[in-house]
């Protein structure tokens, strides 16, 4: 990260967390809004799939590069950039005329989001105060969770006026984290290294050919372009890990070496191949097979977002207390919540489960990203503000496509089907993350007592430092 810590004022959390919300909010109220945007503008099904596919393919396929980029140039500086194309993408999906319109401007706020999201990470690391940010890693965790139950419940709302106010409803917020970036601590990276342009092109157009198949494949039928980009993924992709042995790669080298940095990538890949496609996937079956409105389905899901802020918030003084196991818990708390929702959710009892998962989603979150930074280097820490991002907006999208088998399973779809994909990738999250927990027995001379400290934060990081001066293997 930087050389030296930037303490910022009290207005970066707010204005941080601000282009959090709307980039999360602008996923999940243009689901909502799609049966609007489809009669609208009198769009095909893969049309409007495209519509919402946009955003989320160039917003995962920058993460990477814009991690590098502000490590480069400044954070504040990208975070700036990345708002203001942000936002003239929303303004422009509200004005678009036609559907090549709306998929072009959708493209823009994905990209707009992918600049954005990297520097949020980065900003908090160098700007909050160590004893603080298990706290700030806690209301972003936080913010996740009001911007999954804010989406439905806006997106139910304003699909009755017309899809255009469901785009403009993110400028207000877009604007005032526009406004609000000056604020913002003029920090970057160690080191002046160059971009690797290389590195930059290769994975952006490798993830491209990944996540475009992945996402309209079974939509359009899979014809060979599918499988051909799904081909040319892997030559792209392996291509960009040979340039990761330069110098200046785009991947900073200690990131490959640092197991908490490895462990942790995977961990958020595994956990977000079930979270995002279980929240899709239930929105799914209770507007199509049980024939619920848009806003009665955001509201039968509300439980699970409620609680999912209510857990992102106990997150850090969970973390304090028991560490790495708390990822295994919750894990846990997921598979056990979605294998005994299908049969309660036609009924009263749905939200005793909901709230449940709800909670263990946020605990799990705002866990891990507090973890995970706090014990990689200073040096891996830009990289992994764009590792983290990146990680769980691939797995959501592996996660929606593999869920969308599942319930596609079935005549009609199988909510039982869906529901077991989902329980085993939670299950498969929780074993590894008591690897993670429990980094395996080695004989070696402790050379120190563990240290001791009141604040949640300084625990976490005092205790991941401890572990690697005594070889213990990161957590």
């Amino acid at each position: 990260m930087t050389g030296t810590h930037v303490t910022g004022g009290r207005a970066v959390l707010p204005v941080v967390l601000s282009a959090t919300f709307v980039q999360l909010l602008n996923v999940t109220v243009a689901q909502v809004a799609a049966p609007s945007i489809q009669a609208g503008l009198g769009m095909g099904p893969g049309a409007v799939r495209l519509v919402l596919a946009g955003y989320t393919l160039t917003y995962a396929c920058l993460l990477i590069t814009a991690a590098r980029l502000g490590d480069r140039y400044g954070y504040r500086r990208l975070f700036a950039i990345g708002t203001a194309i942000f936002l003239m993408g929303s303004l422009a999906c509200a004005a678009a005329p036609g559907p090549a319109w709306l998929v072009a401007a959708r493209l823009v706020q994905g990209a707009g989001s992918g600049l954005v999201a990297p520097q949020v990470l980065s900003i908090i690391q160098v700007a909050v105060p160590e004893r603080g940010r298990a706290r700030a890693m806690g209301l972003y965790g936080a913010t996740m969770g009001i911007a999954s139950l804010a989406g439905p419940l806006a997106g139910g709302l304003l699909a009755g006026f017309g899809w255009r106010p469901v785009f403009l409803v993110t400028v207000p917020v877009a604007l005032i984290s526009l406004a609000g970036a000056a604020l913002l601590p003029a920090a970057r990276g160690t080191g002046s290294q160059r971009v690797d342009v290389t590195g930059a092109v290769l994975v952006t157009a490798g993830f491209g050919a990944l996540l475009l198949p992945l996402t309209l494949g079974r939509e359009v039928g899979r014809p060979w372009w599918t499988w051909a980009g799904l081909a040319a993924s892997v030559v792209l992709l392996a291509a960009f890990a040979l340039t990761l042995r330069r110098p200046d790669a785009l991947i900073h080298p200690s990131v490959l070496r640092d197991r908490t940095a490895r462990w942790g990538v995977t961990l958020v890949f595994v956990f977000n191949a079930g979270v995002p496609s279980f929240t899709y996937l239930l929105m799914l079956h209770l507007q199509t097979a049980l024939g619920r409105s848009p806003l009665a389905a955001a509201l039968i899901s509300a439980p699970f977002a409620a609680a999912a802020i209510a857990g992102s918030r106990a997150a850090p003084a969970l973390s304090a207390r028991h560490g790495p196991r708390v990822l295994t818990a919750a894990a846990l708390a997921l598979a056990v919540t979605v294998v005994t929702l299908p049969p309660l959710l036609n009924g009263p009892w749905a939200t005793a489960p909901l709230a449940v998962g709800g909670g263990a989603f946020g605990v799990f979150t705002a866990s891990v990203f507090a973890l995970v930074p706090a014990g990689v280097g200073r040096d891996a820490a830009g990289s992994v503000s764009g590792l983290l991002p990146t990680a769980q907006q691939l797995g959501g999208t592996i996660g929606v496509a593999l869920g969308g088998l599942a319930y596609a399973a079935a005549p009609g779809g199988s909510f039982w089907y869906a529901m077991t994909y989902e329980g085993a990738v939670f299950a498969v999250t929780a074993l590894i993350s008591l690897r993670q927990a429990h980094p395996g027995r080695r004989r070696v001379r402790r050379t120190a007592s563990p240290p001791t400290a009141t604040d949640a934060s300084v625990r976490i990081a005092a205790s991941v430092h401890w572990k690697r001066q005594n070889r213990d293997g990161g957590w």
